[in-house]
């Protein structure tokens, strides 16, 4: 049976958060990441599975290594489909910060 992952679900774990940061400065083998972190190598090797799962890591091979990195064109779907969500907030908050500023100047 294969599993379908959900990229907002990759995205909520810290960890995958932190190994999308990593890699998006430089390609790295998957033990160069797993440096990063307090986790066992197999712990941070599931994190890279199901980053790649979702396509949000890309693989290439060097030799005996293999080297993930960011995939740019599924993340930049990702932003896309948030970008609507980002400006709405903006927009709420603009107004809060306005009614807030108009409250303080009343007092």
């Amino acid at each position: 049976m294969e599993i379908r992952r959900d990229v907002f679900q990759a995205i909520a774990d810290p960890t995958r958060r932190a190994i999308l940061s990593l890699v998006a400065i430089q390609a790295m083998t998957p033990g160069t990441i797993a440096e990063n972190f307090d986790s066992s190598r197999q712990t941070i090797s599931k994190h890279i599975q199901i980053l790649s799962e979702c396509e949000l890591l890309e693989q290439t091979q060097n030799g005996r290594e293999i080297y993930y990195h960011i995939n740019a064109k599924k993340m930049k779907e990702v932003a896309d489909f948030i970008e609507p969500f980002r400006k709405m907030w903006d927009d709420r908050f603009n107004k809060l910060e306005a009614i807030m500023k108009n409250y303080k100047t009343k007092k």
